[in-house]
């Protein structure tokens, strides 16, 4: 099936209301409506492409994933059968005071339409569902479970997923046979979880590396310290030997994370500033003096 943009096809913006949605479409209808065409190949083809349209963006939920994996995404995915399902010609053309035609219908639409003005289904596989989900930096480290809502179908969904240690922001997890029923006895479709990190305020990550940075003192940086400091693993006491730079790493190996998919676990790299003050009192600034005079 061809990609299609449905709302270029009805004249109306992805931002249009349902009822504008409506009101283009009986518009067009009307005037592309084969009773009014007779014999033009080409009316035909925009009144068949106007009610495929129609069925699509007065379904808010067949929206939602035309608008959530694109015109391409949701053609594969969707059948025919699937884009008129509880689509009723007859009723929308009565409301137009319009009849639906069964045999035009049929010609326009297959053998898969039958009287009444809708469709068989043959078995196919239910569509697939997206759906965009946040958890804190140390949750995507660690892994953890989330209790997660959305509605498919109509209907509103609750379900606990699992969060894999490891995973990053960006990435897609696949929840199988979470997505909307399919038809006629076939298999359900999945949803997808795309996942969204929330930053730390001091932690940073690259890949399975962590990075922090931590500012010492002049006199630390000059004379030498140590540092506690919280690793995945607890606490650790790292060594600042005497002469350090500003912007040096100092390399704490095996205390990064293993990225999803990976067995081998990275490092953390602590980022040494040297913090100069903003103020000083009279008797640093004397000192500072001294040290200058000194060479310092």
């Amino acid at each position: 099936m061809a990609s299609k943009d449905y709302y270029e096809i009805l004249g109306v913006s992805k931002q249009a209301t349902a009822d504008e949605i409506k009101k283009h479409f009986r518009k067009l209808a009307v005037q592309f409506h084969p009773d009014r065409n007779q014999g033009d190949v080409k009316a035909e083809e925009r009144f068949k492409e106007i009610n495929e349209a129609y069925a699509v963006l007065s379904d808010p939920e067949k929206r939602k994933q035309y608008d959530t994996f694109g015109s391409a995404g949701f053609q594969q995915q969707f059948s025919q059968e699937d884009i008129f399902r509880n689509f009723n010609f007859s009723d929308v053309f009565s409301e137009m005071g319009m009849g639906g035609n069964d045999e035009i219908l049929s010609r326009l639409f297959g053998r898969g339409f039958r009287q009444g003005g809708s469709f068989s289904h043959s078995p196919r596989r239910g569509h697939d569902v997206a759906l965009d989900i946040s958890v804190s930096f140390h949750d995507a480290i660690l892994g953890t479970e989330k209790q997660v809502a959305y509605t498919i179908d109509g209907k509103q969904e609750h379900i606990k997923v699992k969060i894999p240690a490891g995973v990053d922001n960006g990435r897609r997890i696949r929840v199988a046979g979470k997505g909307a029923a399919g038809s006629s006895g076939a298999a359900s479709g999945d949803l997808f979880l795309d996942i969204n990190v929330i930053p730390d305020p001091e932690l940073r990550r690259e890949g399975g590396d962590l990075f922090i940075t931590k500012y010492i003192r002049f006199s630390e940086a000059s004379l030498g310290s140590s540092l506690e400091l919280s690793t995945l693993e607890g606490s650790k006491r790292i060594k600042i030997p005497a002469g350090i730079q500003s912007g040096t790493k100092i390399r704490l190996k095996g205390h990064g994370i293993k990225p999803l998919g990976s067995n081998t676990k990275g490092d953390m790299y602590v980022v040494i500033a040297v913090h100069v003050p903003e103020a000083l009192t009279d008797t640093q600034r004397a000192l500072l003096h001294q040290l200058q005079e000194q060479g310092l």
